[in-house]
This record gives structure tokens, C-alpha cells and sequence, in this order.
């Protein structure tokens, strides 16, 4: 069954795809926990960092952070996060980066 990320990718439940290429894609967080939160999403459904293939399309998610950084004008740092797991907070079982920017960030992180 597809993930609600391939649905949105797929165009079946409404988003607003901000940058896209043959790898991945990238959307805006429903739940932003800062002015810039970005969900970048490799375009193959891989559960996530604990089953992840050596090869494959999660090899792009850093180069595309990098470029949507750019993009959303964050020169002065942001932070990328991976939750994997239930108790980290993975709510979607579709490997994904949160991109954050766009105020102070402390650490450690909650």
C-alpha cells in the first residue's frame, strides 16, 4: 500500500512538491517546527534508515538538501534530522529528512 508520501508524489492527497528530480522530492512539513521545514523524500518507499540498501535513491537526500538550503535562503545554518523508529518519531514508515532553518536552533535537540 502506498505511504501518504508517494500519494502526495503521486498527486492522490493534495501538496506542494517544492523541488523534485529522478531521486527524491521535497514538501513542506504540516507540523513546522520553524520557518523553514522541509521533508525531503527518496521517490523509492524505503521504511527507513534501518533498511536502507547500499545503492539506491536515499543516496540523493543530502545533495538535494543541500540545493533546497539554497533555494529556501538558509545561509546561516540548518540542521537535518532522520528519525527512524516509532520512538524516535517516524510517523510515516517512509524514510525522510526533516531540512530546519530559518531561526536559532539549541541543542540538544528534544
Amino acid at each position: 500500500m502506498p505511504t501518504l508520501f508517494t500519494k502526495i508524489l503521486n498527486g492522490e492527497i493534495p501538496g506542494e512538491i517544492l523541488y523534485q528530480d529522478e531521486h527524491c522530492f521535497a514538501i513542506r512539513d504540516i507540523n513546522p517546527q520553524a520557518p523553514v521545514h522541509v521533508l525531503i523524500i527518496p521517490k523509492t518507499e524505503i521504511e527507513g534508515v534501518a533498511t536502507v540498501e547500499p545503492h539506491g535513491d536515499h543516496e540523493r537526500l543530502l545533495y538535494a538538501a543541500r540545493l533546497i538550503a539554497e533555494q529556501q535562503g538558509l545561509t546561516d545554518g540548518y540542521r537535518l534530522v532522520i528519525n527512524q523508529g516509532v520512538q524516535a518519531g517516524q510517523t510515516v514508515p517512509h524514510l525522510h529528512v526533516h531540512l530546519i532553518g530559518g531561526r536559532d536552533l539549541s541543542w540538544p535537540p528534544g
